[in-house]
């Protein structure tokens, strides 16, 4: 299909929620990128974070794993979970690869290509920056709360987030927005996952200045907890458009009707997978991108 070969989609978030639509662009190829957040402090990730430095990993092998089509000695490798009473039990061996050539002083996009080429996995795969940094968000109270695990937990609203420290974006991030036809913000967790690459000042510019290209926020199909629950999906537009330096959100995508949001254009039509109606359908994501890149 000459749209594969002609169009570029950049899909812009984290873990589970960009995973699923990466996959849904699989037939894209080269000519879709993802660029995935990098602050994740929790879990596995975050051990390593505490132990060895760097940026998050956990997101982007989560995106790896998804995109997988041909599995192997290499895809069950990258894939493993310790398990048992050590130090070792919980944390995944693609984390620890990954760590690893980062320890090796092996770029860090590099070392993503190396494992790509290793899994056959053809989709482009771009740490937001490559540069460490976390969450850090400012409650109502005024009250300071940084880390990504403790925003989640935050009991009171949040009023304003940042990177700690200021990093710059990978460039071939930002070279790819400049490029593409479509940019896609979501599915995801709205505070870790679609908002932190947001908040890199050159990602914003990127997606201001490419007039052409559709900007599309895909909406989750169950509510969030945590502050992103207390956010409503109109202030949530808001916030991606002033990271953003005032570039309108182009499309709304969900399965609900928003009465609210007229001063946006949405596009309400069935997206939940028949098996889980908390997941995205990959075909019915790949149907909905494919029909807007043709309008």
């Amino acid at each position: 299909m000459t749209l594969y070969k002609q169009k570029h989609v950049v899909a812009i978030g984290g873990g589970h929620g960009l995973g699923r639509m990466l996959s849904a662009l699989k037939d894209f190829g080269e000519n879709a990128t993802g660029i995935v957040a990098t602050t994740d402090n929790g879990g596995s990730t975050g051990r390593i974070r505490h132990c060895q430095g760097g940026i998050a990993w956990g997101d982007t092998r989560n995106c790896i794993n998804q995109l997988i089509t041909s599995p192997s000695i290499s895809s069950m490798m990258f894939e493993y979970r310790f398990k048992g009473s050590g130090e070792l039990d919980g944390h995944n061996l693609g984390n620890l690869m990954l760590t690893a050539l980062d320890n090796l002083s092996v770029r860090p996009l590099d070392a993503i290509n190396l494992i790509r080429n290793m899994l056959m996995v053809n989709i482009n795969i771009i740490p937001m920056t490559e540069h460490p940094c976390d969450l850090k968000a400012l409650a109502e109270n005024g009250h300071w709360v940084t880390g990504e695990t403790n925003v989640d937990e935050m009991p009171d609203k949040l009023v304003r987030l940042e990177l700690s420290p200021e990093v710059p974006a990978t460039s071939e991030g930002v070279l790819a927005i400049e490029r593409a036809d479509a940019i896609i913000l979501g599915p995801g967790s709205f505070l870790t996952s679609i908002m932190p690459p947001l908040l890199l000042p050159e990602i914003g510019r990127a997606i201001e200045h490419n007039v052409n290209a559709k900007l599309v926020f895909i909406e989750n199909l169950s509510p969030e907890l945590g502050p992103a629950g207390k956010i409503s999906l109109k202030k949530k537009l808001e916030w991606c458009e002033r990271s953003c330096r005032g570039r309108k959100i182009d499309i709304v995508v969900g399965e609900e009707e928003h009465p609210e949001l007229a001063g946006w254009r949405c596009l309400t039509t069935p997206l939940a997978s028949p098996n889980r109606i908390w997941r995205h359908d990959r075909d019915k994501l790949q149907s909905v991108i494919e029909s807007l890149l043709n309008e």
